[in-house]
């Protein structure tokens, strides 16, 4: 029996793990991800490329540029204030900060520093300036079934926005 191999209108399922420029474990997903390749669910980085041709067992190591990836660090995207303007509700590392600009768009800072009377928000992706290194392992490679380009990936999990997976 010949083995499936990826390609436009498969449905492939795999785990990965997403490290940074210093080996350290940003993301890992050991439940199955599956998706049609070729549909619109896109892979960040390149990693389309890398699978095509690739078959089930097999596992396959990319490295990201920040361009292929979450972008450059902006350093204009920090804010500092004095901690004594700023809600008790986000004065802890991590914390959400939803923000509007004049225009009306929100985007989510988060807490990044507090120090000597200082808190600083920052609109970056953490993962922003980072080279990374995604590790593939591939599951299954087959005929994707009708219709189910529409449930598989970025479908499966009803995220808003962009069609990526990052």
């Amino acid at each position: 029996m010949t083995k499936e191999i990826i390609g436009n209108g498969k449905y492939v399922s795999l785990t990965y793990t997403i490290l940074d420029d210093q080996d350290n474990v940003v993301e890992q997903h050991d439940l199955p991800l599956g998706f049609v390749y070729g549909s619109d669910t896109e892979l960040i980085g390149g990693m389309d490329r890398a699978l095509k041709g690739k078959a089930a067992g097999d596992s396959v190591e990319v490295s990201i540029r920040p361009d292929e990836a979450f972008g450059q660090y902006d350093p204009s995207m920090t804010y500092t204030d004095d901690l004594e303007n700023v809600p008790p509700e986000y004065r802890r590392l991590g914390a959400e900060v939803q923000m509007q600009n004049e225009g009306g768009e929100a985007k989510t800072f988060y807490v990044s520093r507090i120090e000597d009377g200082k808190l600083t928000v920052d609109g970056n992706h953490p993962l922003a300036g980072k080279t990374l290194k995604v590790k593939i392992k591939i599951l299954e490679v087959r005929d994707a079934k009708s219709g189910e380009e529409k449930i598989s990936g970025i479908h499966a999990v009803n995220m808003q926005g962009p069609t990526s997976i990052n």
